[in-house]
């Protein structure tokens, strides 16, 4: 892998010396009477203020050697006056506690999720994540809840959204694009996402209509937000899937914050339960931190960085699989010999220097390095049987195949290696003006990967070879061929690429109004220029234009009610993945797929059983072009490489929102799609990924007389999507349907000690929350499948479609701490 070194510290550097006016810091964690962090806040001084943020934390600059009066308010709450004169650059921790206003405030305050809602962005709360039960517990299982993101593959973290692919979305933190593996073809060999639920603060999430500022992806976006400590804390979670553990701190003189998470997953007990008989030892583990140093009130440095190390050791034993129909019930029972050993290996690190060059101008420097070292190692041998089962009841041979329809073998193999080097080198600035607010950023970005492809499949049936399906038909194995022995399929490739990317924004903003209605205005355009190369490859040099914009009305309405339009033209210039086709073939040439998106949505807030709801809807059409066909399949997604179909997707999307228990926050998805695509003038057939109905409900509940009893229900109905093809295969010839995916996971835990519940004396004392519970996922054992395995009988030549079913119902316990 080729090295490359940039002077990326004494850019910092240069920053951090620059000399800025002598200001204070007050800061801390704004509580209620019941100790519970109060987000929302308005905490000023003369004109001068901040708004807490939804883990009740503040920051405010204030003048130093003078005596200034700092006012904290809040609806239903009493004010507080606080008096300061702190030295230059001293940095104040205060954790005021308001007391409840026996006359209540009868107005609206506007915190800083008015902004997001007006952006179109879903406000995820990160304790509702951090609780909420799943087999692959985290952001992307809560995202799958939402009306828009699929996912029918439980052991993944990867989400399709509006039709899209798990390629097109966007994923932030701290404003650092992050990036996942590139071999990665099952659900079960994916281990943790990069996301550490534990360390997040905030979790905003678009899906599309999306402003300028985000990037070149065609479907959405997810900004995370990792929480900046304020004091001493730790926490633990255990449970039968692994454990993880977070330590933050922050020192003395408040300057040098930082927090750590250690995450294990063993995903032996989910993939054990599933039909196949295995020897499976995964190991799963990563460890991250964010540290951030003040240098002074008007410039700090943070870094975050990661390493994740997962190594999938599976062979597989035994198969059998029941499927067809009642009156024609088939098996197809299989023995493997051999074994897949994978491994993923990722380092991340980035630097972010933010400079408050003064009250109207703030400015960002982002560095970041990302490797990848990755190995697909396998040899698998796959014999089977493919018969009539016995469905008589009370026979001893129930289930057992009695009759053979045929046989057969298939063997699989594959050396891959792959390894990456990506470095961002990128610069943000935020201006405002009066009522406008101007935001543009450039960045740099170096891609080099070095890929090996290796892999070949023979299928043998009832003892000879067959033939791939390129060549002229054969009458197998009546006729003899005297053709050579070639495997059915063959990929072998080695691949040196580099890509260069240089690609920057613009886009204004203004709060107005129309009368008297609030309006917002947005307005926005990237560009993006890149150039292909590498060994044997000629150089390739492309540019695109994305103007974007969003338009947002509050009427002066007694109903609490704002309209959204947004949209513009998206392109997604492409990654290496991309680039290379079914062959293992880098194709310099591949244009950057193109969207012209359009949503309209609207969100009406309201009260309901006197509690605060929320009703979001959004109606959405895209007109793709210059598409890239791809096949599916699990979850490896294998390209055409050659821009050679359009595209369409329209759908609607509701949820409903709020408390439907009180003191918890739960909701309803409903989503509807249609997506097609036309390859090569063909006529329209289903896209991989159209998934036409969308059910999701997320509920929190508790036992009115036990509180402390507490349920948690994430449940998810989708239709099924198209059953995918093999990739040699051509997809017209494959439009069935796999069945519908359905779900529900249950996780019941009890709190023995919370912010209500703190123990003074015993081994409790030292917890600030202490519970422990029980998951039960696929409550209902519902058999889902995430893909077919196609098998031919030899006497029909009939080709059967045989589901790849997805884990039972699973059982779980788990312990929580807090410290």
């Amino acid at each position: 892998m080729k090295t490359i070194k940039l002077p990326l510290t004494l850019l910092f550097f240069f920053f951090a010396t620059v000399v800025f006016a002598q200001k204070a810091t007050v800061r801390g964690v704004i509580l209620d009477e019941n100790n519970t962090p109060l987000a929302g806040v308005n905490v000023t001084y003369e004109d001068q203020g901040t708004i807490s943020d939804l883990n009740g934390y503040y920051l405010l600059e204030i003048p130093s050697d003078q005596e200034v009066v700092v006012i904290f308010s809040h609806v239903g709450h009493k004010n507080a006056k606080l008096r300061f004169n702190l030295s230059p650059n001293e940095d104040y921790e205060l954790n005021p506690v308001l007391k409840i206003d026996v006359e209540q405030i009868p107005e609206v305050v506007i915190s800083g999720r008015e902004n997001k809602r007006v952006e179109g962005v879903t406000t995820i709360s990160p304790e509702v994540i951090r609780k909420m039960v799943g087999a692959n517990a985290g952001v992307e299982n809560l995202l799958k809840s939402l009306p828009g993101v699929n996912g029918n593959d439980e052991l993944s973290t990867q989400y399709a959204v509006r039709g899209g692919n798990y390629d097109e979305n966007l994923v932030y933190v701290n404003e650092i694009e992050v990036y996942r593996p590139f071999l990665i073809r099952s659900g079960q060999q994916e281990g943790l996402s990069f996301v550490n639920s534990e360390l997040t603060s905030n979790v905003e999430f678009s899906a599309g209509g999306f402003q300028a500022k985000y990037g070149d992806k065609l479907s959405s976006v997810l900004d995370i937000t990792y929480r900046r400590p304020v004091d001493f804390g730790a926490s633990v979670d255990l449970s039968l899937l692994g454990a993880s553990g977070s330590v933050e701190g922050i020192s003395k003189n408040g300057r040098l914050s930082g927090i750590l998470g250690i995450r294990y997953r063993d995903n032996s007990l989910l993939v054990n339960a599933k039909e196949t008989e295995t020897n499976y030892r995964p190991k799963f583990a990563d460890a991250q931190t964010y540290l951030t140093y003040k240098f002074t009130n008007k410039f700090e440095l943070s870094f975050l960085g990661n390493v994740s190390l997962n190594e999938y050791n599976y062979r597989p034993l035994t198969r059998q699989t029941n499927f067809g129909t009642i009156t024609d019930p088939i098996a197809l029972l299989v023995f493997y010999e051999g074994r897949e050993e994978d491994r993923y290996n990722t380092y991340f690190g980035a630097l972010k220097s933010t400079w408050v060059v003064s009250d109207n101008y703030t400015a960002k420097f982002i560095g970041s390095l990302y490797q990848t070292t990755e190995q697909e190692y396998y040899d698998i041998l796959a014999e089977y049987r493919l018969g009539e089962v016995n469905t008589e009841i009370g026979s001893e041979d129930l289930g057992t195949v009695e009759f053979t329809r045929g046989i057969g073998s298939q063997l699989t193999h594959a050396r891959n290696d792959l390894d990456a080097l990506i470095l961002n080198v990128e610069h943000k600035g935020n201006l405002s003006l009066d009522e406008n607010n101007i935001e543009y950023g450039i960045k740099y970005t170096h891609e080099d990967i070095r890929d090996r492809v290796q892999e070949y499949e023979i299928i043998d049936s009832a003892g000879f070879s067959i033939r791939p399906p390129i060549f002229p038909p054969n009458d197998q194995p009546y006729a003899a061929d005297t053709s050579p022995i070639v495997p059915y399929t063959n990929v072998r490739a080695q691949n040196d690429t580099q890509i260069d990317r240089i690609s920057g924004y613009a886009q204004w903003s203004r709060k107005t109004s129309l009368g008297n209605s609030e309006l917002w205005l947005n307005a926005g355009v990237r560009a993006h220029n890149w150039t292909v190369s590498g060994k044997d490859i000629t150089s390739t040099t492309q540019t695109v234009f994305s103007p974007r914009a969003q338009v947002a009305l509050k009427p002066d309405w007694e109903m609490d009610m704002l309209f959204r339009l947004s949209g513009g033209v998206y392109h997604q210039p492409p990654f290496y993945r991309e680039l290379r086709d079914s062959t293992g073939t880098v194709r310099p040439g591949v244009e950057a797929q193109k969207s012209i998106h359009i949503v309209f949505g609207n969100d009406y807030s309201f009260k309901m059983w006197d509690r605060a709801f929320r009703l979001n809807s959004e109606i959405y059409y895209k007109h793709l072009t210059d598409v890239n066909p791809y096949t599916l399949e699990n979850v490896r997604i294998r390209y055409r490489a050659n821009n050679s179909a359009v595209a369409y997707a329209y759908g609607l999307d509701l949820r409903l929102a709020g408390e439907f228990v009180p003191g918890t926050e739960s909701w309803l998805s409903f989503g509807y799609l249609k997506t097609e695509e036309n390859i090569n003038d063909r006529g329209y057939i289903f896209r991989p990924t159209d998934q036409r109905l969308k059910f999701g409900m997320l509920f929190q509940d508790y036992v009115k007389v036990i509180p402390s009893l507490k349920m948690y229900l994430n449940l998810t109905y989708n239709t099924g999507l198209p059953g995918g093809s093999p990739s040699y295969a051509d997809p017209y010839d494959y439009q069935v349907r796999l069945p519908d995916y359905k779900r529900a996971d249950l996780g019941v835990s009890y709190v023995i000690v919370d912010d209500t519940k703190l123990r003074e004396s015993g081994w409790l004392k030292p917890f600030k929350e202490f519970s422990i519970g029980a998951e039960i996922f696929n409550i209902f054992d519902v058999q889902n499948s995430i893909t077919n395995t196609f098998v031919r009988d030899v006497y029909t030549k009939v080709q059967y479609s045989i589901p790849n079913y997805l884990t039972p119902r699973v059982f779980n316990v788990r312990l929580t701490a807090k410290f």
